[in-house]
């Protein structure tokens, strides 16, 4: 019942996102039809940049990073955990903007970044009212590769979709330390799915775009151990990432 529940939460969530990513992608779609004329007034800053083929910046980010967790048949068998539950924990990003022009609507970006996380798995026995918890922080490098759609500019603005993926690596892991032979094992390496929305502001000297992206894990990240009960009772466990991102760029 309760993997049910957590199953039917996430298409719920799921379901919204991608109902209000559709309804501004027919946003952007209906902002290409708008004048060309527009770019010889309003647009003056918006021209400049259109000249580059290319360009680079920093990025700035909060993140808010959980997991989904996925029970074992184990579960309903064991005598001594009642529920397994992630709990959400901030962050924060620090990266570099390596944007190539394709044509007048689609970019290609790579954001090498160093993020900051912090998950927990929170586990209730059965006996009492007793939880343990697992804290995990993280220090990753990331390597994100988007494809961006961008609408026509108006007014040194312009609307914008991503969509793209994700490789990153915890180089502060704990994974392999002799000290967590008793925790459950979580692996430094995860791949995701990235999307998101974004708006694009063009000032003389640079661009700012903020940007709110998901990012959802792909791979089981799970250490799986046979003697460990905590471990026993899941069969995956899969990243979750929420990042609201300011993007400076020139």
């Amino acid at each position: 019942m309760r993997t049910t529940h957590i199953r039917n939460m996430f298409d719920i969530h799921r379901k919204k996102i991608i109902g209000y990513l559709a309804s501004l992608f027919i946003i952007t779609l209906m902002m290409n039809s708008v004048d060309a004329q527009i770019k010889k007034g309003a647009n003056y800053n918006y021209l400049e940049f259109a000249k580059k083929p290319y360009y680079f910046g920093i990025t700035l980010a909060y993140n808010k990073s959980n997991y989904r967790v996925f029970y074992s048949d184990q579960f309903i068998l064991n005598d001594s955990i009642r529920t397994a539950k992630s709990i959400t924990g901030p962050g924060f990003n620090l990266g570099i903007v390596t944007n190539l022009k394709v044509g007048d609507y689609f970019d290609f970006r790579l954001l090498p970044t160093l993020s900051f996380a912090e998950r927990n798995l929170v586990y209730n026995n059965i006996r009492g009212d007793n939880e343990s918890t697992r804290k995990v922080e993280s220090v990753f490098v990331e390597l994100p590769f988007h494809v961006r759609y961008k609408s026509a500019p108006f007014r040194d603005k312009r609307v914008f979709l991503i969509a793209g993926v994700k490789y990153a690596f915890d180089v502060a892991s704990d994974s392999r330390a002799r000290q967590a032979d008793e925790l459950v094992k979580i692996s430094p390496t995860d791949f995701s799915i990235e999307y998101g929305v974004g708006v694009q502001f063009f000032f003389p000297f640079f661009i700012f775009s903020p940007e709110f992206k998901v990012s959802q894990g792909i791979s089981n990240i799970l250490l799986y151990n046979p003697e460990l009960e905590q471990s026993n009772v899941l069969e995956k466990v899969l990243s979750r990432t929420f990042t609201i991102s300011l993007h400076f760029e020139g």
